[in-house]
């Protein structure tokens, strides 16, 4: 299953992808990272699906990475009523913690930390930003707004507060209960949504004890103000395109997105662009240009992953959209711009042995013109080094932790393989030269770079570079 491109697909599961045979045709299509979404499905449809995916890797002796999508708490209005409430510009509306039914004066919010948190002249956006009222007043129970934009609001529609720090966990009770499940499950990422500060995901982190690789979902501008924080704690990051879009204008999300991308880019922690992106494919064979060009700019951004939603999950077309994508991939890492964008964003290697070996073997792998970088790793961290360089060739990451292996296959470049790891030195070039071979990544007559560290299995000591002849 190699990859004819670097930056590798994620698809998202649901009713348009579950049976076994559907799992199979998204993978051969394209699809390196399955995507359980646990704000939708029983408990019983993500273990079915695991199971699956699991069957499927055996199948194809591929590792196979499962995110697993935590909901987060989300703001919702109360009832509103039988029929839908119409709101007029310039209309007063006071908002409370009374469960009753919205009269044509007041509507039912029942969240504190909203009001703690409210301050005059704030913003608060409904459904999704279709219904906007700016702050008037407000006290520990109630506040007042003003309608800014009209529109409908009904039942349980979505509320929210851009630029406002909530004083709430982003763990829900539900969140800790689907954690404990997925875990037991096996999944090998967890994305954690709304994330506002670094300690959010150290919360996470702790309760994960190392069982799953963290990701944070970056859809609230105050997550903005703690980026590289928030990088830092992190194993990955998801730029969450559609409630950043709500809470912030449309103009500010294309540079965020690249500043996020080459933020994490120095930081060497692999990154998704998500949402929408290839939104029209929900009920038709084919994208928009616009949608193309969207999905090729995250590429050109340098971007380790992009993803498809209800595209995949719930939509009319789910193989065709992981075929297409696949297919703006391999045509924009073909354009000669492309190199030129991934050398020129290149940054600096930190003062360190691994650093500079990881610098050395892309140059060394571009001077030769080799088939592939061989990375040894246990952690995945040689391997993370390799891919933040962007080299112009494949990485070839060898691991004997089978869980590293599958949270590597979301990493810019990068074919996993589960393999024993190296005894010595002429073990370490002949495994390395056998699996390439075996993996379809290296012919012979080719040359390979192979990194690794001494003693060999010692996490995080990458000292050795090697060329090895196929």
């Amino acid at each position: 299953m190699r990859r004819q491109r670097f930056t590798k697909i994620v698809a998202t599961l649901g009713p348009a992808s579950s049976t076994p045979e559907r799992l199979r045709e998204l993978f051969e299509a394209g699809a390196d990272v399955f995507r359980l979404n646990f704000s939708h499905g029983m408990p019983e449809d993500h273990r079915q699906r695991v199971a699956q995916l699991r069957a499927l890797e055996k199948q194809y002796n591929h590792p196979i990475a499962i995110l697993m999508d935590l909901q987060g708490p989300k703001l919702r209005l109360g009832v509103i009523g039988k029929q839908p409430m119409e709101l007029k510009k310039g209309q007063k509306l006071r908002f409370d913690m009374d469960p009753k039914p919205a009269t044509a004066k007041r509507v039912p919010l029942l969240h504190p930390e909203i009001f703690e948190a409210a301050k005059p002249g704030g913003l608060l956006l409904i459904d999704d930003g279709k219904v906007r009222l700016r702050i008037i007043a407000h006290d520990k129970d109630t506040i007042d707004a003003e309608v800014e934009v009209a529109g409908q609001i009904s039942d349980r529609k979505g509320v929210n507060l851009p630029n406002l720090v909530l004083p709430m966990s982003p763990m829900t009770p539900k969140d800790h209960k689907d954690l404990a499940f997925g875990l037991s499950l096996g999944v090998d990422w967890v994305a954690l949504s709304f994330v506002q500060h670094a300690h959010d995901i150290a919360e996470l982190k702790k309760l994960v004890s190392g069982r799953a690789a963290v990701m944070a979902k970056l859809e609230k501008p105050a997550a903005i103000d703690h980026l590289d924080e928030i990088i830092e704690q992190s194993d990955g990051i998801m730029v969450a395109r559609g409630d950043l879009g709500v809470e912030m204008p449309p103009e500010a999300v294309p540079p965020l997105q690249k500043r996020i991308l080459a933020a994490c880019r120095v930081a060497g922690k692999p990154a998704i662009v998500a949402t929408q992106m290839l939104d029209s494919m929900v009920h038709s064979p084919t994208p928009t240009r616009a949608e193309a060009s969207d999905v090729a700019t995250a590429v050109y951004d340098g971007t380790d992953a992009v993803m498809l939603s209800a595209e995949s999950a719930s939509g009319d077309y789910p193989i065709e959209a992981v075929t297409i994508m696949d297919r703006i991939i391999r045509a924009a890492e073909g354009d000669p711009l492309y190199r030129r964008l991934m050398d020129a964003s290149r940054h600096e290697p930190e003062a360190t042995t691994a650093d500079a070996i990881s610098a050395a073997a892309r140059q060394c792998a571009h001077t030769l013109s080799a088939a592939a970088i061989v990375t040894y790793t246990n952690t995945g961290s040689t391997t993370l080094r390799a891919a933040r360089e962007r080299p112009d060739v494949r990485i070839l990451c060898l691991t004997p932790n089978p869980n590293t292996a599958r949270r590597m296959t979301l990493t810019w470049g990068v074919h996993p393989v589960h393999a024993e790891d190296a005894h010595n030195f002429a073990d370490m070039v002949q495994r390395a030269v056998r699996v390439a071979r075996q993996e379809e990544i290296a012919k012979e007559g080719e040359r390979l770079v192979i990194t690794a560290g001494v003693p060999f299995g010692t996490p995080g000591a990458t000292n050795i570079l090697r060329i090895a002849y196929v």
